[in-house]
């Protein structure tokens, strides 16, 4: 036994009382919050000790910031405003597809294919206006805690092997062990832990021709179980990056997740051997994706203080599959 006594998670992952690998029943048996429970209010109290200079930051892009969608599902949201008087502007949104730019993936956005979604909750329970593992969840948390930057970018910049926007690179445990130690900066139980790419930023400075060209990849976590045990076993609360996963892509074919008789889907991307399925379905570790992390590494480069504390707060809609994160961190 670990940190607050819970297993780690090569205790996990012999589990017979539920899925192996899985948090499901640690956190009480109708829990839906997942990993966000080891952000205690004793975590969020001392994050905010961490303010020393007032200085924001907004980590969510605009919406619409990445067109044509990198899922190949998602049209762009459409802005109407109207008046009905002279003196009144009111405005609506269209085709607002609510993971299509700076996003955080609830717990409902992925099912395991053996055993389902986090905790069991049915199938027939992730429908519209049901909350079973709703957004809404994390809206009533009003996430807020120890933020940590891991500069990836500026970690491989510094020994000489930079990351290349076109060039996969999967990022092992001792890769953000390393990073962590460039940034001088500690993971403790609770955080939320941010991971910078440098993807966001480049698919900016592109131009539309240039975005549709075919890349090679997208450097982020590699599909592993020492991955998803360094997730665990640092008690992080929730993991975002700038990429548009959080993992690399493509997967890892040497993961032994990959399941060969698992058809493809009519469109988008293929989640078969994705680390979203271990993370969401059985830790239960909400992930951001497409997250403003530039200013903010800016800054903390500047400083040489890679805390601080972050705020989350994605809308409150009940059954809600994800959310703009509407992030801010605050230093």
């Amino acid at each position: 036994m670990t940190i607050a006594g819970l297993p780690d998670f090569a205790e996990l992952a012999r589990r017979t009382d539920a899925p192996p690998g899985s948090s499901w029943g640690l956190f009480g048996p109708d829990d839906q919050l997942g990993t966000l429970n080891f952000l205690t209010q004793e975590c969020t109290a001392a994050a905010a000790r961490l303010v020393r200079r007032g200085a924001t930051f907004n980590l969510d892009y605009p919406l619409n910031t990445f067109v044509p969608s990198l899922a190949g599902t998602r049209p762009p949201t459409e802005h109407h405003i109207f008046a009905n008087n002279p003196n009144h502007r009111d405005d609506w949104l269209d085709s607002f597809y609510l993971q299509s730019t700076s996003q955080v993936d609830g717990l409902r956005h992925i099912r395991h294919p053996r055993y389902g979604f986090y905790g069991g909750v049915a199938d027939e329970a992730i429908d519209v206006c049901r909350p079973a593992l709703g957004v809404q969840l994390l809206a009533e948390k009003a996430i807020a805690g120890r933020g940590v930057l891991l500069d990836a970018v500026a970690h491989f910049a510094s020994i000489g092997a930079p990351l290349d926007f076109a060039t996969m690179t999967r990022l092992t445990p001792a890769d953000l062990d390393a990073v962590a130690a460039h940034c001088g900066v500690e993971i403790r139980p609770g955080d939320i832990v941010l991971l910078r790419t440098g993807f966001a930023e480049e698919w900016v400075r592109r131009t539309p021709e240039q975005r549709a060209e075919r890349r090679s990849g997208a450097t982020g976590l590699d599909q592993s179980d020492e991955v998803v045990a360094w997730l665990w076993d640092h008690r992080i609360a929730l993991m975002a990056s700038d990429n548009g996963g959080l993992e690399s892509f493509p997967v890892n074919p040497a993961s032994g997740w990959i399941d060969p008789d698992e058809p493809p889907p009519a469109r988008g991307p293929s989640h078969n051997g994705m680390l979203h399925r271990p993370m969401l379905a059985l830790l239960g570790m909400v992930i951001g994706e497409l997250w403003k992390l530039d200013e903010l590494a800016a800054d903390c480069a500047a400083d040489g203080r890679y805390e601080f504390l972050l705020t989350v707060k994605p809308l409150n809609l009940v059954g809600g599959v994800g959310s703009p994160p509407n992030a801010i961190a605050v230093k």
